[in-house]
């Protein structure tokens, strides 16, 4: 039975690693990406991480934790274009910063990519 649950709780965390992962490689960084990656973050991110991804958004003040400072922090889950991928993907627990499964794999990693761009303070 110890078995049973073991198998069970290791297929379960299998298929949640899965399902936030790309289905397909991962797409090259173009000036078409980044704008696509722009504006997403004006729609999902800018309330929080703010417009140049300082962590000072509107809604940062009421955020504990406050939203993370890209350019200055590090990030809990990596930094890598597909960590910030599979981050937007699966959220954060214990943070604001929800799953983001609404967004189509093409605007996850635009928005990966641009928020690359903003931590290199471009």
């Amino acid at each position: 039975m110890r078995r049973c649950a073991l198998a069970s709780t290791l297929l379960g965390a299998l298929a949640f690693a899965s399902s936030a992962a790309p289905s397909r490689k991962v797409p090259k960084r173009s000036p078409e990406r980044i704008e696509q990656g722009k504006a997403t973050y004006a729609i999902y991110c800018v309330a929080c991480h703010g417009e140049r991804g300082a962590g000072d958004g509107s809604a940062a003040t009421r955020l504990n934790p406050r939203p993370r400072n890209f350019s200055t922090e590090k990030f809990r889950q990596g930094s890598s274009v597909i960590q910030i991928f599979e981050t937007l993907a699966k959220g954060v627990p214990g943070t604001a910063m929800v799953k983001f499964t609404n967004l189509s794999e093409d605007d996850r990693w635009a928005l990966a990519w641009y928020v690359l761009d903003l931590k290199a303070g471009k």
